[in-house]
């Protein structure tokens, strides 16, 4: 699924009252961290698939050599299968950050905590809906 329009708010039961960095949790990078530094060092300039894929790129520890001579091919593969959408981030699930998705379908933070936060929540012209829940809701 690709995003146009749209900001994703975050979830009815985040723990988060502003946007944060998330922290390091031992030698590897976490999703969090590999989302947050790629679209906050680059705000619109990525879309939902290209974060993913970068993402998936990093942790599978592909050299720039192999990526550049098979992106294609990989990039194929990896979208063959179903995948979860940016709603189930930890970003907006956890660390208090909204997705604004453009009219190219490229995908910015916003801090919940902001001013722009609110203005996009209340964009009627914008797609509203919320990141995913961290916890099923009780029965």
């Amino acid at each position: 699924m690709t995003y146009v329009n749209t900001f994703i708010a975050v979830a009815p039961d985040t723990q988060a009252v502003a946007g944060t960095v998330p922290a390091a949790r031992g030698d590897t990078k976490t999703v969090a961290q590999l989302e947050y530094e790629l679209i906050a060092s680059s705000p619109y300039t990525y879309t939902q698939e290209d974060v993913q894929f970068a993402v998936h790129v990093a942790r599978s520890g592909l050299d720039a050599k192999a990526l550049r001579a098979r992106e294609a091919e990989l990039r194929s593969a990896f979208f063959s299968k179903p995948m979860a959408c940016l709603r189930a981030s930890p970003l907006p699930k956890s660390y208090g950050w909204g997705l604004h998705f453009d009219a190219a379908g490229k995908v910015a933070l916003i801090g919940m905590q902001t001013p722009e936060y609110r203005r996009l929540r209340e964009d009627p012209a914008l797609r509203q809906t919320t990141a995913m829940r961290n916890r099923r809701a009780p029965s």
